[in-house]
């Protein structure tokens, strides 16, 4: 389209808009960087929470909940998980980061409301080589395939090989993985038809500011037009 066009389809556009409310328009490079995560992160919602779990190349397991984090293709069956900076520092790495260049591997663990105290407890910044396991009381199981274990209470995990990173920032940046090997509690599933009871899940999601969380059990079916 040429620029002449683009100008005409753009306050064809802005006609059509003038009978709408008023919407605050915010300039997202003209303001701080604390400002930019709470305005997106109340208006991004609800999102899904995976309790990531990764080893370092001590042995040691981390276990650390992100709602920057879903699935973003089904073949091949690929999740995105995006990782932040630490606790109370903008260049501060997470753990999660540090384990997951040399494992090479992760497991998304998701949380049900029976799991959320403990998952709580996983977000604690504790320091370097806690287990954060152990302090939640979660159980770790192994996987077919990770180096990380799976957590025996999600009622389902998937596992995960590292494809693709790219960095973001001095302390973030988004881990691609692919799922090998997903784990799904035998009453949540028909495995002839390969279906998951979505409704028995009972998965809960991050919702805007400190602390606020989605229950999945109030839902709706709406049919595809067709």
């Amino acid at each position: 389209m040429t620029s002449s066009g683009a100008d005409q389809g753009r306050s064809r556009f802005l006609r059509r808009g003038q009978a709408r409310k008023k919407n605050m328009i915010f300039d997202l490079t003209e303001i701080p960087a604390r400002s930019v995560y709470k305005l997106l992160l109340g208006v991004v919602v609800p999102r899904p929470i995976a309790l990531v779990t990764t080893m370092d190349d001590q042995g040691r397991v981390n276990c650390a909940p992100f709602s920057f984090f879903n699935l973003v293709s089904s073949d091949p069956p690929i999740v995105a998980l995006g990782i932040g900076p630490g606790e109370g520092d903008a260049n501060a790495l997470k753990d999660t980061w540090r384990n997951l260049d040399p494992a090479g591997d992760f497991v998304c663990n998701l949380v049900d409301e029976p799991m959320a105290e403990k998952m709580n407890v996983c977000a604690f910044p504790f320091p370097a080589g806690t287990s954060e396991l152990e302090r939640s009381g979660l159980t770790p199981h192994c996987g077919v395939k990770t180096r990380a274990p799976v957590v025996a209470e999600s009622p389902a995990s998937l596992e995960c090989e590292v494809t693709t990173t790219i960095r973001l920032g001095p302390a973030s940046k988004l881990v691609l993985g692919r799922v090998t090997h997903l784990h799904v509690r035998d009453d949540l599933v028909e495995p002839t038809r390969h279906h998951i009871h979505g409704e028995k899940l009972r998965l809960i999601a991050r919702m805007h500011g400190s602390g606020w969380y989605a229950r999945t059990s109030d839902l709706f079916q709406m049919a595809r037009l067709r």
